[in-house]
């Protein structure tokens, strides 16, 4: 088997990319980074490719497909993604432009392509990350939090209409809450809430891609908190999120 995976130089996407190789599965590794992949086809055993491309540019996206489309790929995995502390009228306009086209655009456009190679074969596995926070409006992560309902819900979206199609295609959509990344630094935010583990989120969604598992949540706590967010009114839960939020906020200031 063979798997692309975006967003593959840090975090959730390079733990994925350890644990198929510990599966001997041939891996294509993409990110903006060079250096980092180049670092991590170093440790590991199996076949590995990789490619220094940043997919908020549009363009970029279609180049990938068309580089690898012959590969005979078998798993996509949707990783790529940001998010941006701050109040709505106060954050950059163009960065999260940007978030938007790497945490929406760049997972729909290859999200659709190596489906429709996919559906072609009946065969083959698509793994949208996106967060709790698709479940869910985030004050002072308003735009993240936005980006990753998209995913979540077009994720579930074609989910059942594979299942209609009785297609032996699978796409599945990883939804953590707070994970021991890079995601914080780059978010300009600080976690009050003690993240699971990369290795442990990253090795759970993989064992639950392959089973098929259309909404995939790692961790019980985070399980028990979104079936608890069914039964709140939405003007409570904005409440709930906006203090989280602004205690993170808080913090960078003291």
């Amino acid at each position: 088997m063979k798997a692309l995976i975006t967003g593959a130089s840090s975090g959730i996407g390079q733990d994925m990319a350890r644990y198929l190789a510990s599966k001997d599965i041939d891996l294509i590794l993409v990110a903006r980074r060079k250096d980092r992949l180049e670092k991590l086809k170093a440790e590991l055993k199996t076949s590995v490719k990789i490619i220094a491309l940043d997919l908020s540019n549009e363009d970029n996206c279609y180049k990938l497909y068309n580089h690898v489309k012959n590969d005979n790929i078998d798993i996509l995995i949707n990783n790529a993604g940001f998010g941006l502390f701050g109040d709505f009228n106060e954050t950059g306009l163009d960065r999260e432009l940007n978030m938007i086209d790497i945490n929406v655009k760049a997972p729909h456009i290859l999200t659709k392509l190596f489906l429709i190679d996919f559906l072609k074969k009946d065969k083959g596995y698509i793994l949208n990350v996106a967060s709790s926070a698709g479940f869910m409006a985030g004050p002072h992560l308003s735009t993240y939090y936005a980006t990753k309902n998209y995913l979540a819900k077009l994720s579930m979206a074609i989910n059942e209409e594979l299942r209609k199609k009785k297609s032996h295609v699978k796409i599945s959509c990883l939804c953590p809450g707070p994970v021991n990344t890079e995601f914080n630094k780059v978010a300009k935010g600080v976690f009050d809430i003690k993240g699971a583990s990369s290795e442990y989120v990253a090795k759970y969604a993989i064992d639950k891609m392959f089973q098929g598992k259309m909404l995939i949540i790692p961790t019980l706590k985070m399980k028990l908190a979104l079936l608890g967010i069914r039964f709140i009114p939405y003007r409570l839960q904005l409440n709930i999120a906006y203090y989280i939020q602004h205690k993170k906020t808080d913090k960078k200031t003291r």
